[in-house]
């Protein structure tokens, strides 16, 4: 009995990339630059987020997109600042793709903001799986992890146009070499910039800024 072989020609994320495109053109033809934030649980993405915002809130609009399983804390905590921002639950999905972006678009009007921030799902893996829209993708890296992460989880260190090394006030308390984490994450990435900040006490975060407001403005000529 012969062996009956399908070629299949369409990839199971072939459907992913392409609502991913669309979103993407919509915030373009909206105006608003889409950052997708992706860390470990406790890197620090709210806190970095928060930081942030309060630099560049006086020269752009501002959304978030708050990412989690269950809980609705980080969007509360983005309301207390007085930003304004829309909690998705994934319904026990380790991340969220393009067509979860697109149905949260539908529902939280954007076109009048000029960035759109989304903390994605605290995790390593799923989050680097999935195209989701975004512009850009930021890691977000914190020095109590270790400077061995871009060994464990190559791809998440690929596919992001930058990595912010956060909690550099740690630096007494866990050994973590600098240098060795940017030669790790340049050999999978030459193009990364990498910025080393500490969400708590801002030291560093002049740099990161000024990296989004380049990008902003590329997104702009587009």
């Amino acid at each position: 009995m012969a062996v009956k072989v399908i070629d299949v020609k369409v990839g199971i994320f072939d459907e992913n990339d392409r609502i991913a495109e669309e979103v993407r053109r919509k915030n373009r033809q909206n105006g608003t630059f889409m950052i997708n934030i992706m860390a470990s649980p406790g890197a620090g993405k709210t806190t970095t987020l928060l930081r942030t915002i309060e630099a560049l809130k006086e020269d752009y609009s501002i959304g978030v997109m708050e990412a989690d399983i269950e809980a609705s804390v980080d969007a509360e905590k983005m309301e207390e600042a007085g930003v304004r921002s829309i909690q998705v639950h994934t319904g026990g999905e380790c991340a969220m793709d393009a067509s979860m972006v697109q149905q949260t678009l539908d529902q939280f009007d954007t076109s009048d903001l000029d960035i759109l921030f989304m903390e994605n799902v605290g995790n390593l893996v799923c989050t680097a799986e999935q195209d989701t829209g975004a512009q850009v993708n930021v890691e977000i890296l914190s020095l109590p992890e270790g400077d061995d992460k871009p060994l464990k989880y190559p791809l998440m260190f690929r596919v992001c146009q930058c990595v912010l090394i956060n909690k550099t006030d740690t630096r007494d308390y866990f050994p973590f070499d600098d240098q060795a984490v940017k030669e790790r994450i340049l050999s999978l990435n030459p193009d990364a910039e990498i910025f080393f900040l500490s969400a708590k006490t801002g030291e560093g975060f002049d740099e990161w800024i000024d990296w989004i407001r380049r990008q902003a403005a590329k997104e702009t000529e587009k």
